[in-house]
């Protein structure tokens, strides 16, 4: 089997790095035809930053406002590779322009069976559930929890302020973050109808 040409391996990894924000990941590189000495190489030849273990970031690539998400995001990544982080709680109400408190840890939720063999690094902060798609958007190039589901999720969660939530509910609404179909939908459903009750009311229940 014929390898890819080094200009070529460098196209295709460009071209993965600019849809993370410049970072990849040594697996994919690995793919690609990046070889662990290859790889070394590059970090030493100043070419690539080794952002966290088994994460890298293109040097000349345009670092993003917020690199360390795109970071966080890859290292939630399972056996495959694959990310599976949604950041979400008091991360995602700040990402959605609903709070000025910038929270000092950042939230990610993982799926319940996520298991990472290291240590979990001290600035995240995991939570373990299920996020469907129709719960998820993309923010800053990473998946966020949706307006409605962040709230939802700080709610039940019992820590942050309820008067905080009914404003951040209040703005959403009126900036279209959240739809009244998401609100109907949330409201007929069991695990979150009286929630929504308190929301809409505008009272903590």
């Amino acid at each position: 089997m014929r390898t890819a040409s080094p200009s070529k391996r460098h196209r295709e990894l460009s071209r993965l790095a600019q849809t993370q924000g410049g970072f990849f990941t040594a697996k994919q590189a690995a793919r690609l035809g990046y070889t662990g000495s290859k790889r070394n190489y590059h970090v030493r030849a100043g070419n690539w930053v080794r952002e966290h273990r088994g994460i890298f970031r293109l040097t000349l690539f345009p670092e993003p406002e917020r690199s360390d998400l795109v970071l966080w995001w890859l290292w939630s990544r399972d056996r495959s590779d694959e990310p599976r982080g949604v950041f979400s709680h008091q991360t995602a109400l700040s990402l959605h322009e609903l709070t000025d408190l910038m929270p000092a840890r950042i939230d990610l939720t993982v799926p319940k069976g996520f298991r990472r063999g290291a240590p979990i690094p001290k600035v995240l902060r995991l939570h373990y559930a299920e996020v469907p798609s129709s719960d998820r958007e993309v923010l800053d190039g990473v998946p966020v929890t949706k307006a409605l589901r962040t709230i939802l999720d700080l709610w039940g969660e019992g820590k942050a302020p309820k008067p905080l939530l009914i404003s951040a509910f209040r703005e959403a609404l009126r900036r279209g973050l959240i739809t009244r179909s998401e609100v109907r939908r949330a409201a007929a459903d069991s695990s979150s109808k009286a929630t929504m009750q308190a929301l809409e009311k505008g009272r903590p229940r």
